[in-house]
């Protein structure tokens, strides 16, 4: 699949999730293509996260990111399945407002009431667009990709680097160097590459245009 000039949408739940699932591919790809990236939640509710938002920005700079192009909004926390309506007509809105070619977002395996809600809607308003799925590992179950981007250890370690902006995570396992790189040196394993991020699909649209 070729990203270059693509407009490229990532759409997570909260604050992390996009940068878990897909920083080291939004780091390969972000000056070859517009990248936006919008997560639902900004997590505010919670006074033990005041540093999120903070943080956040800092991890999308670290991976290259725009900061016109990236969005945080305020849909409650573990409320998002009672809230499809509304999360379905902002995808629409997005759609219309940003016209991506492809869309990231959480895996369906992915247990999590918020992860599922939203990339059961994604799905919906996305019909007609390529939708592949990322992993947080955290709340995953049964996930196994069959879609892989190669990507640079400059990209790994971009991706590390952005996750340690998170200092009010940085005691959880899924944050772990180790971890997150063992994670894309197997995915790279399976791709028959150094380092790859892995992904499901959830829906391709494929354009196959006649050669000579």
């Amino acid at each position: 699949m070729n990203f270059y000039g693509k407009k490229v949408l990532f759409i997570g739940a909260h604050p992390d999730d996009i940068e878990l699932g897909a920083g080291a591919l939004i780091h390969n790809i972000h000056d070859i293509c517009d990248v936006t990236c919008v997560t639902l939640s900004d997590n505010q509710k919670n006074p033990l996260l005041k540093n999120l938002v903070g943080e956040h920005y800092k991890s999308m700079e670290t991976l290259g990111v725009p900061r016109e192009n990236v969005i945080l909004e305020k849909f409650d926390t573990r409320l998002m399945p009672e809230h499809r309506q509304e999360i379905l007509e902002y995808f629409l809105k997005l759609r219309k407002e940003i016209q991506p070619d492809i869309i990231f977002t959480h895996t369906e395996k992915d247990i999590h009431q918020d992860h599922n809600a939203m990339t059961r809607e994604a799905l919906r308003a996305y019909r007609g667009i390529t939708v592949l799925g990322f992993d947080v590992v955290r709340s995953s179950h049964g996930f196994f990709p069959n879609f892989f981007v190669e990507v640079a250890k400059e990209d790994v370690d971009a991706k590390l680097n952005a996750l340690m902006q998170y200092k009010t995570y940085q005691d959880k396992y899924y944050f772990e160097a180790d971890l997150l790189r063992a994670t894309m040196v197997r995915h790279g394993a399976l791709a028959e590459r150094p380092f790859a991020e892995g992904f499901d699909i959830l829906r391709i649209v494929a354009d196959f245009k006649k050669c000579g």
